[in-house]
Order: structure tokens, then C-alpha cells, then sequence
């Protein structure tokens, strides 16, 4: 491996968008150059935030071969991946759990590659190196650990498998394209109540006189951005939340990565828009990110949300549609339990035993949760 050269980069622009995007896998949008690099241009993610990039790269005679998002973090906002109580433990016994370097999608819990690793190159040589790589770093620079939330499941499973690392699980409710052909095909893989639930809360929009724009990154004015913009901002501000994410990111994205974009807008009888949903898309799946309103409409944030989403998978063959973390109101919409996991390595570990108890206890209780929402599944068989 002597002959590799590893680099740490504080900024994405150190890589060209060609060379870095050549190793992305399933055209990925959270993991793609323009996406990254519009959350650092437009102060998504900085020190503000609690967001500091030290992304690693690996060259093989000035090639890149491998890549990896990296983050110094600060804080434990936007990772979904819950470690309060760690943090907690480690300030009751003196030790200082921030800061910390996080691989994950700034802000967004979408399961993808983390390890971006050429297919001419063994991959199990270059994770063990970058796996040795970062370890280093953080204890080099007096990091507490190093957490990998939300890989795809090869890597997780990879990981896993790994001395000294701790994996955790979690649960996310997703929906899957059963090859259908028209979205009543969906419905007739439903049972006849949660079928007929679905029939009324759109036949509520339709008379409610409510009409949904499905626009991609080449048909979204301005000022629809504008307006969604404000729709973001404000379901934040109001949820006692931090609005990281502004208007120039997301007209950013947008221009880079016009067919990845999805956003649809809501127009009242009048023509006014009063609310909007953002997605993104890979060549297989649909990520649901962000949703806001003006105007509570009831049903709308469904409609708009998860039945636009289902059409637009069917529409264009998607494999599954993601629609976000939480939410068990999901299921009664043909959304279903699936289990995710992060995999994370501190050092010093003051707890060895009482976190390899917690990740156990965790695990179990996820387990009965995910069979609990089973028995609810709103499909015949």
C-alpha cells in the first residue's frame, strides 16, 4: 500500500467534479461532486454549523481511486443517528466527546456509498486503508471517534465486521415498486380499508381544488424556488428547529443536477402556492427530503409528499422510494419497516462493555418494533 497517496481535504473543490464523480455508484445525488460542493459554497455546511469537511481522497500514480465524505463535528445536529446519551457519559467522566469526525450526507438521512472506490482496485485493501487512515487522523488531532452513519448495505455489512467498531440500528419505513405499471396498481396490492383511506385523502385534494406541479430542475422558475425556499425556512423556524439549507443551495443543485431534481409545488384554487415538497433521485431509488407550507390543507403533506413520490417512481421505474426518517403514519400509506444501521469507533472508550450493552439492547428493541409495525401492513398478503 506504499504506493498510494492519501490526502485530507478541507474543501471539495480540491477535487474536480469529473474525477471524483467517475467513482460515485447508482449516480447517487447525496454523494455526487455538485451536491457536496453546493453545501460548502453556499455555507451549508461550516463552523457555523458545527460542519467542518476533511474529506480524504487516494491517489494511485496521480489518479484518484478512492474518495470518502468527512466531517469534523461539533455538535450532533443533522446526523440522525441519535448519541446524546454518549455524549452525556463521556462529559460525566471527564472526557470530551466533541469533536468528533462524522462519514455521513450533511442533513439528510439517505441510505448510499460512502467508500467511493474505483472498480479496478480491490475494495476490501482500500476501505482497510482508509478505515486505518482516518483512525489515525482522529487520534492524531484529538478527535474522540469517527461514526459512519447510513452506508449501503455491502459497506455496513463490511464495517460490521470490523475490530473495534460498534454498529447500530435503526428504523425507516420505505416504499417498494412491486413492478407496478399505474399507481392503481399499487392500490390493488393494498388491503380494501387502507385502499380506500388512500382514494379519499386524494379525492380531498382534488376538491379542495388543489393543483400539484411535478417539476424537475429544468422547469422550476425562480421563483418557485423562492417560494420554497421560504416553505423550508419556515416549517424550521417553527419547529424550534436550524434552517441550514437557503435558497442558493437549493437552485444550485437544481442547475447541477436538473433530471436528479424533483420538486413538487402546490397551487390553491386561486393559483397561489402554498406549499412544496423536495426530492431527489438516483438511477433506482427516490429520496424524499423536505417538505413546507403556508396553508395547512389537510391531506396535502400525503399528497404531496408520498403520493406524488409513489407516482413518480412508478412513472419512471424506481426501485423504492425513501421518503425520510420516522413516521409510522407511513405504513397506512404502503410504506414499510426497514431496518438501517451506522457503524461507529471511539477512542479512548471509557464504556467497552456497557456500549457493546447498549448497541444489543438497541438492536432488540428495534427488532420488535420493525415486527410490531409488520403487523400492521396495509398489503393483502
Amino acid at each position: 500500500m506504499q504506493d498510494y497517496q492519501v490526502e485530507f481535504h478541507q474543501r471539495i473543490a480540491d477535487f474536480s467534479p469529473e474525477e471524483w464523480n467517475a467513482l460515485v455508484t447508482d449516480n447517487n445525488p447525496f454523494v455526487r461532486h455538485e451536491f457536496l460542493d453546493a453545501l460548502e459554497r453556499h455555507k451549508c455546511v461550516s463552523a457555523e454549523f458545527g460542519w467542518i469537511p476533511h474529506h480524504i481522497g487516494i491517489r494511485h500514480d496521480g489518479q484518484l481511486i478512492a474518495v470518502m465524505p468527512l466531517y469534523e463535528k461539533h455538535n450532533s445536529y443533522g446526523e440522525f443517528v441519535f448519541d446524546h446519551s454518549w455524549a452525556d457519559a463521556w462529559q460525566r467522566v471527564g472526557l470530551s466527546y466533541f469533536p468528533k469526525l462524522v462519514t455521513s450526507v450533511p442533513y439528510s438521512p439517505v441510505a448510499g456509498p460512502r467508500f467511493l472506490i474505483s472498480h479496478r482496485y480491490c475494495r476490501e485493501n482500500l476501505q482497510s486503508l482508509i478505515v486505518q487512515q482516518v483512525q489515525t487522523f482522529a487520534l492524531t488531532n484529538g478527535f474522540s471517534g469517527w461514526h459512519f452513519l447510513f452506508a449501503n448495505e455491502s459497506e455496513q455489512s463490511w464495517l460490521s465486521n470490523q475490530d473495534d467498531f460498534y454498529t447500530r440500528h435503526d428504523c425507516h419505513f420505505h416504499w417498494f415498486n412491486r413492478q407496478y405499471t399505474y399507481f392503481n396498481d399499487f392500490l390493488n396490492a393494498l388491503t380494501a380499508k387502507k385502499r380506500k383511506n388512500i382514494k379519499q385523502e386524494r379525492k380531498s385534494i382534488e376538491k379542495a381544488g388543489i393543483n400539484l406541479r411535478v417539476l424537475d430542475g429544468h422547469t422550476a422558475s425562480d421563483e418557485d424556488w423562492h417560494l420554497f425556499s421560504h416553505f423550508y425556512y419556515k416549517t424550521f423556524t417553527e419547529k424550534w428547529s436550524t434552517p441550514t439549507l437557503n435558497e442558493g443551495f437549493f437552485k444550485s443543485v437544481a442547475k447541477a443536477l436538473p433530471e436528479q431534481t424533483v420538486l413538487v409545488m402546490a397551487d390553491d384554487v386561486n393559483g397561489r402556492c402554498i406549499a412544496g415538497a423536495l426530492m431527489y433521485r438516483s438511477d433506482s431509488v427516490l429520496f424524499g427530503r423536505h417538505w413546507g407550507c403556508i396553508e395547512e390543507i389537510k391531506n396535502l403533506h400525503f399528497e404531496a409528499c408520498y403520493y406524488q413520490g409513489i407516482e413518480y417512481a412508478i412513472q419512471h421505474k424506481l426501485e423504492r422510494f425513501e421518503p425520510g426518517a420516522g413516521g409510522e403514519h407511513k405504513i397506512a400509506r404502503g410504506f414499510i419497516p426497514v431496518e438501517t444501521m451506522s457503524s461507529h469507533w471511539v477512542s479512548p472508550n471509557p464504556f467497552p462493555e456497557g456500549l457493546a450493552q447498549f448497541v444489543v439492547e438497541e438492536r432488540n428493541a428495534i427488532e420488535n418494533y420493525m415486527a410490531e409495525c409488520m403487523e400492521h401492513s396495509p398489503y393483502k398478503e
